[in-house]
Parts: C-alpha cells; structure tokens; sequence
C-alpha cells in the first residue's frame, strides 16, 4: 500500500529507487535508524515544537528531519514488500 500522501515527484523517486532493492539491501534499508546524537538533536527539537517555544531556524531544521525522516519510512515500507515478494 503506498501512503496517501506522497507528490507524484516522491512517488516517482522512491518507485525508481525500489527497483533497485534486492533482498539484501532491503534488510538493511529496514535496519536504518538515526544515531544518538540524531536523534538527541530529533527530541530537543521536537519538544521545542510541542512547547511552541521552537525558533525559527530550529523549525526549517525540525522541518527537514521530519522530511527525511518520512522519505526513510516510505524506502522502509517499499524494502518490506520487496522482502515479501522475495518469500
């Protein structure tokens, strides 16, 4: 199932690059996760957010790392279905 909300520009990006999954590089897509500094810098800022008192800096930043954030889930859930048809 491919989200809702996706332009067609990402879904075209993302649709390329699953083509490009096999197995292998999917199990390790799937095992992708930020390192603790990451995802320290993640929480302040979206604790800032959460408490409004966030700048505006730290908003295109906090902005970006939910973008990022969103395009690893969707290459996530694509390298799952590749694995799944790979059964």
């Amino acid at each position: 199932m491919k989200p809702t909300n996706m332009t067609p520009a990402l879904e075209r990006i993302v649709d390329s690059l699953s083509e490009c999954l096999t197995p292998q590089t999917a199990r390790r897509i799937l095992c992708l996760k930020a390192d603790r500094i990451l995802q320290g810098r993640v929480d302040y800022l979206a604790s800032r957010f959460a408490e409004g008192t966030i700048t505006r800096e730290e908003q295109v930043e906090y902005g970006q790392c939910v973008s990022y954030g969103t395009f690893v889930a969707i290459l996530k859930s694509k390298s799952g279905q590749i694995l799944a048809k790979s059964k």
